[in-house]
């Protein structure tokens, strides 16, 4: 786990991609569970493949295995036989192939990084990706290595009655001393990442599912006792996914049983193991009573992500690791077009792009940029990251754009058809687009595969003339790389949705003889022109409809032309970015002349904000209220940090929360009549009206706050006295503890008294404190961090604390002193040396320091240097090189 300090970590590459100089035709596993420790017997069938060497040799990965017997096609081998170094085992003999038959004991006790099998709170449980089998016993494990898999599992019945394992159940018995078996057969050829096995003791919730040929499924949610009532919603999210799946891109299940567990320690939030689905509880855990409506929606989105990569992943899986957006960033991009036909189209996808913008963006502009399929790395697990997600998730949908709905499915179809059961590249998938919709392939595939080698966010600039004397617009857009981008940068395709906005609303428009509302241009040169007639009057240009294409837009637009799409567009995505734009340049503007002392910071100012949201709010309070509540809710900080060459927090926070007070000011009234509604009151119903009423409440609560800060408490304390769930309850303590009205410190009291015994609402407990924006949280943090129910060893309670803080929290985290900073890094040690992977990922709070004055430069950078001269897993100290440059 841990590397020595100094030495050079070893730097894999795509280039490098070599094909397994042996297939392997079966995998039998047999499992014997014994309390201290685990030893599990492998069978592994192999063949030469026909394009290996006479002379290949057998490779196979390990990590902390006690090697206890090796035998070759019934004949046991002596060390001599094989050579191991660090992880990789070689054997020379194996010829055209035989039979591998290997012993090895683990310690799934001992097992604190939740990487391969590994035991919590009794129940055992595995999660493989990306390289965690090899912690089980020795195997290929590589993702283009697939075979069948039979597991036997053998337990303590008293302590373990659930043994579960991928595939179909094919027998189970009892054998001697109380113990007893269960063996799973999976007839489809999978990689070891896709592995699972849980044993312990667990309730489940079963169901079924009738799939669009008849076969009738049965589908189990296992999770402990006490969580039982809470899997309701996960299960119809369930049955709506696969429904949803079939009708939408004609997939299929292909097993007799889909199972989902509950894991309360796990590092990631799910894990889409074949027909055997690991879950970390925040995921698959949902009650009106404990579960806010952003749990719901997580739940609901990440239950069908899961599924669908029942398909996208697992029938077809990658080839290398290089190509792990093929995988997860088609399958997000079909997750968000599920949820949006769940709930609120409009409401996904402004949620989607602000993730997008504020995350990804920032990603793609600082230290930890890479392509969406990098060239290099050197521990796989750090790259999971937003640009492999998110933006792998917009490559496909620039692609549904560009081809329509229709062409995308042939292509998914030709892709699915094709590559079943196989390891693909991301040129399979591309060519199968264009071979589907009768493209040259070589062509679309070489353009579009810029977008997955070439890291950054394009810049597309926009320069628009009309001329009023022949009613013509002659729009010239150029794109240009950012300075992350390769070398030399070729031209992207970039589909542009584009509408005109006039005085009195949208215009119709002509381009090549089509008159349209809205167009669909594709940018493909490094600056392209088009002319547009019958345009009456000088629009206004709604680009980038739905946020078409990721990129960042150089356009001269003034005050009042975003005022104008605010109130006048009629795509209302466009009206949310308009209002985002706008708030953007009066928080940058104000936020400046504080920083720079400037005097007309503390004089009244006109905001063209405000005026434009005042026109329309209560309106739209009432026709839209899930994108009024949108509307309220300003840039967040970790946004606008990415908007400027220094970032000050201090400043930036003062002049958000001024601008929001500009534009809440005028909305007294109306704040008061969308309270007085009392939606937030009523008993819970999960649907996008519901949501949306309550949204709107939240935030209009959050506003008053601002305005009346007595009557905003007094607000709050009913909602937690009446609150008939915990969407009431949260923005209520919410509300109380991050504005610091009375009876705040007695909320939270009454809360954890209410709520200890349930983990997932302590994590909300400990998160609202921890993300509260003032300079004295870091002092709380402290206090939290000793709290006796802080567990360490739990990565939900450490993202609860130290995550929330650190990327949720940046006036206490940026503290001018520098202690957010020492807080962190000494948390980071401690977390780094129990689980790598969740150090890793924390400490991707650092790589914003580039950005910060000198002096918060000094401050982290003295910590940096502080973790890098000790002895860090390689997962940390890549991340962490990689932020110190």
């Amino acid at each position: 786990m841990k590397t020595e300090t100094g030495v050079a970590a070893k730097i894999i590459y795509l280039k490098d991609y070599q094909a397994p100089h042996y297939t392997l035709e079966h995998t039998e596993l047999h499992f014997e569970l014994l309390g201290d420790y685990t030893e599990v017997s492998a069978e592994l069938r192999f063949k030469r493949a026909l394009t290996a060497p006479k002379e290949a040799v057998l490779t196979l990965l390990g990590a902390d295995l006690e090697l206890l017997s090796v035998a070759w096609s019934g004949q046991l081998l002596s060390a001599n036989d094989w050579q191991w170094q660090d992880e990789k085992w070689q054997f020379a003999g194996a010829g055209e192939g035989g039979v591998l038959s290997t012993k090895v004991r683990i310690y799934p006790d001992q097992n604190l990084a939740l990487e391969g099998l590994y035991r919590s709170h009794g129940l055992y449980c595995t999660q493989c990706e990306a390289e965690g089998f090899r912690k089980i016993t020795l195997y290929p494990d590589r993702p283009d290595v697939l075979s069948t898999f039979r597991t036997t599992i053998v337990a303590d019945k008293a302590s373990c009655p659930v043994l579960l394992s991928n595939g179909n159940c094919v027998a189970t018995g009892d054998s001697e001393n109380g113990r007893h078996w269960a063996t799973w057969e999976d007839p489809h050829p999978k990689p070891s990442y896709l592995f699972a096995l849980v044993a312990g003791d667990l309730a489940v919730l079963r169901d079924s599912f009738t799939t669009v040929s008849g076969r009738e499924v049965a589908l189990e949610i296992y999770t402990a006792e006490v969580d039982q009532d809470k899997c309701d919603h996960a299960m119809r999210s369930l049955q709506a996914a696969m429904r949803w799946d079939e009708e939408r891109y004609g997939c299929e299940y292909d097993l007799d049983r889909y199972m989902i567990v509950a894991v309360s320690h796990f590092n990631m939030g799910a894990m889409e193991n074949k027909g055997l689905n690991v879950f970390n509880t925040s995921c698959v855990l949902a009650h009106p009573a404990t579960t806010t409506d952003a749990g719901f929606q997580r739940v609901e989105a990440v239950v069908a992500h899961e599924y669908f990569h029942n398909w996208s992943g697992n029938r077809v899986t990658c080839r290398d690791w290089f190509q792990l957006c093929l995988k997860e960033g088609f399958t997000v991009f079909r997750d968000q077009q599920f949820s949006a036909d769940q709930l609120s189209a409009v409401v996904q996808r402004l949620e989607d792009v602000a993730f997008l913008q504020t995350h990804q963006f920032a990603e793609d502009a600082g230290p930890l940029a890479h392509a969406v399929r990098p060239e290099s790395f050197v521990e796989i697990n750090n790259f999971y990251t937003l640009t492999i997600y998110e933006k792998g998730a917009e490559i496909a949908r620039m692609l549904h754009t560009f081809l329509g709905a229709d062409g995308f499915r042939r292509g998914s179809d030709h892709y699915f058809k094709t590559y079943d059961g196989q390891a693909a590249i991301v040129e399979d998938f591309l060519n199968s687009m264009a071979v589907a919709n009768g493209l040259d392939a070589g062509a679309f595939v070489s353009q579009w595969l810029r977008w997955y080698r070439q890291p950054g966010t394009p810049v597309v600039s926009v320069n628009s003339v009309w001329q009023k004397d022949i009613q013509r617009l002659t729009l010239t857009l150029t794109q240009t790389q950012s300075s992350k981008s390769s070398s030399t940068p070729e031209s992207l395709p970039i589909p542009v949705r584009l509408g005109f906005i006039g005085k009195e609303g949208e215009l119709s428009t002509s381009l090549n003889g089509v008159t349209a509302n809205e167009h669909l241009l594709v940018l493909e040169q490094a600056e392209q022109s088009w002319q547009f007639d019958d345009v009456s009057q000088v629009p206004v240009l709604s680009l980038f409809r739905d946020f078409s294409a990721p990129v960042r837009v150089k356009a001269e637009f003034g005050d009042a032309d975003l005022a104008q799409l605010i109130r006048l567009d009629s795509n209302s995505f466009n009206r949310w970015s308009a209002s985002y734009a706008l708030a953007t340049r009066e928080i940058l503007a104000l936020a400046e002349q504080y920083r720079s002392g400037d005097l007309r910071a503390h004089q009244p100012q006109e905001s063209a904000l405000a005026a434009a949201i005042a026109e329309v709010w209560s309106e739209l309070a009432a026709s839209d209220p899930a994108l009024a509540a949108k509307m309220l809710q300003l840039p967040s900080l970790a946004y606008l940090s990415d908007q400027v060459a220094c970032y000050d927090p201090e400043a930036l926070q003062r002049a958000r929360e001024s601008v929001l007070l500009q534009v809440i000011a005028p909305l007294q009234s109306a704040l008061g009549t969308v309270l007085a509604k009392q939606e937030m009151l009523k008993p819970y119903v999960y649907s996008a009206q519901a949501i949306a009423a309550r949204s709107v409440e939240a935030v209009a609560l959050d506003g008053l706050a601002r305005l009346q800060s007595g009557a905003a408490a007094a607000i709050a304390q009913h909602w937690l006295k009446e609150a008939p769930h915990m969407s009431a309850e949260q923005a209520a303590l919410t509300t109380l503890v991050h504005h610091q009205l009375p009876g705040a410190d007695d909320a939270l009291q009454a809360f954890y008294a209410r709520w200890k015994h349930e983990p997932l609402v302590l994590d909300q407990w400990f998160a609202t404190q921890a993300s509260a924006p003032q300079a004295e949280t870091r002092e709380r943090v402290e206090a939290l961090l000793a709290h006796s129910d802080f567990d360490a060893t739990v990565p939900n309670r450490v993202r609860a604390v130290i995550g929330q803080f650190a990327n949720n929290n940046p006036v206490a985290f940026h503290d001018a002193e520098g202690r957010g900073y020492g807080l962190i890094a000494k948390q980071l040690l401690a977390i780094d040396a129990r689980n790598p992977q969740l150090a890793s990922r924390l400490a991707g709070a650092f790589g914003i320091w580039q950005k910060l004055d000198e002096s918060r430069q000094a401050h982290i950078l003295r910590e940096l240097d502080g973790l890098l001269s000790g002895d860090l897993s390689s997962d940390t100290r890549e991340t962490l090189s990689r932020i110190r440059g």
